[in-house]
């Protein structure tokens, strides 16, 4: 992490990974997601935390799960030396509709305006 004085920035990496399945299907999805992937995430050193979001549309329901890390040496531990290929469990086969390759992986800098 790298705090700056003057303006207050904390530095961390944000990974984004997304997925589709019936919405039917998505609580019982986000449930094993949580029991697998989060578990997994928040397990590894480095990690600074995860979300799940979640957006309904119609039949389809869209999740991401986003996870904070100090570094991408850290995500490395996580996903293997290729950060940018998605890592995927037995049982996302059976619940996504389609297992998208790649994660998005970013610098995120937090301003906080002193008051």
């Amino acid at each position: 992490m790298n705090w700056e004085k003057d303006n207050f920035t904390l530095q961390m990496i944000a990974r984004f990974w997304h997925g589709r399945t019936k919405s039917s299907d998505a609580e019982q999805y986000r449930q094993y997601v949580k029991e697998t992937g989060i578990r997994d995430l928040v397990d590894t050193p480095g990690n600074r935390g995860a979300q799940i979001w979640q957006k309904q549309e119609s039949d389809i329901t869209h999740i991401w799960v986003v996870s904070w890390w100090q570094d991408y040496e850290s995500i490395k531990a996580f996903a293997g030396d290729d950060i940018a290929i998605a890592r995927y469990y037995e049982e996302d086969k059976k619940h996504l509709l389609e297992l998208e390759p790649y994660v998005l992986n970013c610098e995120a800098f937090d301003f906080k305006t002193p008051y």
